[in-house]
C-alpha cells in the first residue's frame, strides 16, 4: 500500500493552527526518524486490517463504551488528544465533545480512503476542534510535545513495526501525557494483544504502565502508559518474546 505524506486539503485548517502553531508547523512536515533497519523486528504475527470499524456505533453506545473509556483515561475539557487508527471516527466524534471548544482532537489513519471519509464526516458535523491526518504504518507523524492523551483502540495488534512506531510516537507526548490502549486479551494473529506482551513492548521503547483495567464493555482491557523522560536508542531496544502472556 502506498502511503501519502500530503495532508488532505480539508484538514490543515483552524484546528491545526490551534494545536500550538510552532509544534504543528513541524508536524505538518514529514519529520526525520530512524530507519526501519535500526529497530528489532517484532517476534509476533501482525493482524491484517480488515475493517474501518471494530463494532457498530449504536451497540457501542448502548454499553456507554466511549464515555467509560474516556473516564478511565481521565480526558478533560481543554485537552489535546490524538485518535490513532481512527477509522470511521467513533472515538473522534466523542472525544471532540469531551474536550470541548478549548480542546483539540487529531484523528489519524494510514488508509487514504478512510482518512478522506472521516474528514468528510468531521466537516459535515462541523467539528471545528478536530483535524484529520494521514499517518504511516511505522510513524504516526505527530507534532512534538503536543498531546495529553493518545488513544489506540482495537488497532495495536495491526502495527507491524511496534518498536519503531512507539519510538516515533514518544516525542509527541506532553510531560505527564498518556498513551491509552484498548485491545482484546488474545494472540495478535486473532486481533488482540496479550497484556504482558503489550507492557513489554511499551517498556522496551520508553513507556511505563500506570493503569490497567479489564474492560469487557469495550471488548477487552484498558491500559494507560506514560512516556519516560528519555527513549532508548533503537539499537538498545530488546525485543519481547512472542510467548509472553500465552
Amino acid at each position: 500500500m502506498r502511503i501519502l505524506t500530503k495532508l488532505h486539503p480539508l484538514t490543515c485548517r483552524s484546528a491545526l493552527a490551534a494545536l500550538a502553531a510552532a509544534a504543528l508547523a513541524a508536524g505538518c512536515n514529514q519529520h526525520t526518524a530512524s530507519q526501519a533497519t535500526d529497530f528489532p523486528a517484532a517476534d509476533r504475527p501482525v493482524a491484517p486490517i480488515i475493517s474501518a470499524r471494530w463494532s457498530n456505533e449504536e451497540s457501542r453506545d448502548r454499553l456507554d463504551e466511549a464515555e467509560r473509556i474516556m473516564d478511565l483515561a481521565a480526558i478533560q475539557p481543554g485537552m489535546t488528544v490524538a485518535d490513532i487508527g481512527a477509522g470511521e471516527g467513533y472515538y473522534t466524534i466523542r472525544l471532540a465533545q469531551r474536550v470541548g471548544p478549548k480542546g483539540r482532537v487529531l484523528a489519524q489513519d494510514i488508509i487514504p480512503a478512510v482518512r478522506d471519509k472521516l474528514a468528510e464526516r468531521v466537516n459535515r458535523e462541523r467539528l471545528d476542534n478536530v483535524s484529520v491526518r494521514l499517518g504511516a504504518p511505522a510513524d504516526p507523524r505527530l507534532p512534538q510535545k503536543s498531546f495529553d492523551r493518545v488513544l489506540m483502540v482495537h488497532m495495536y495488534h495491526e502495527i507491524a513495526a511496534p518498536y519503531q512506531f512507539l519510538w516515533n510516537l514518544h516525542p509527541a507526548m506532553k510531560p505527564g501525557g498518556r498513551v491509552i490502549i484498548v485491545d482484546a486479551d488474545r494472540p495478535t494473529e486473532n486481533h488482540g494483544t496479550p497484556p504482558l506482551l503489550l507492557q513489554c513492548e511499551l517498556a522496551a521503547t520508553g513507556y511505563r504502565l500506570v493503569s490497567f483495567e479489564r474492560a469487557a464493555f469495550a471488548g477487552g482491557y484498558f491500559a494507560a502508559f506514560e512516556a519516560k523522560t528519555a527513549r532508548p536508542a533503537p539499537s538498545e531496544i530488546k525485543p519481547c518474546a512472542r510467548q509472553m502472556g500465552r
